[in-house]
């Protein structure tokens, strides 16, 4: 399996791109998000690889940032979505937004997605608003930390949800608490108010 790849990019359109890698050209699908980001023809490039094996066809497709790698395999794992549907939404939708709106189960946001059906935005938000809790994008757009992640986790565990938690936890990180237990807390003291 192909997990990286490191190389010259040497031609790219839309959706798809050629990377060469010391003389042998990789062709990898890519959602016009990463499209948008890639360097210009001739610069260096590395892409994360999903190896993607059917019984007529190898294909590869390529991420910037592990994260969205990681948001395309769990949109794959929902009945419904292949590989070129997880791209398509992926190109409809930055990474952080739909991770955002999946877990606070935006059903109307999901709709504004090509491709995207009222039935599939809301199997999507069943099947993956648990699995995006702790989701975070490596950048820090999404500006989760670890601590965020922990406090989440244990919030919602005690069964408070996960939008309306994460904005109280979010408030309470930037007001410079730094241990769990302060962070948890402090987060409890304004939910119960």
């Amino acid at each position: 399996m192909i997990a990286r790849i490191k190389g010259t990019l040497a031609e790219k359109v839309p959706g798809e791109i050629i990377v060469d890698v010391a003389g042998l050209g990789y062709h990898v699908f890519i959602s016009l998000n990463t499209f948008y980001r890639l360097p210009e023809i001739g610069q260096s490039l590395g892409l994360f690889i999903h190896t993607h094996v059917r019984e007529d066809a190898l294909q590869l497709f390529g991420f910037l940032e592990q994260e969205e790698k990681q948001l395309f395999l769990l949109l794959n794992n929902v009945a419904g979505i292949g590989p070129k549907l997880a791209l398509n939404i992926l190109s409809g939708i930055p990474a952080d937004e739909l991770a955002r709106a999946l877990k606070e189960q935006d059903v109307v946001r999901l709709l504004s997605i090509p491709g995207v059906g009222k039935k599939l935005a809301e199997r999507m938000t069943v099947e993956l608003k648990d699995k995006v809790l702790t989701f975070s994008l490596g950048d820090g757009r999404m500006g989760q930390s670890q601590l965020m992640r922990d406090a989440l986790s244990a919030l919602v565990n005690l069964g408070y949800r996960a939008s309306e938690t994460e904005r109280t936890v979010r408030d309470v990180l930037q007001e410079g608490k730094k241990s769990l237990e302060d962070v948890l807390k402090e987060t409890l003291r304004r939910l119960s108010h």
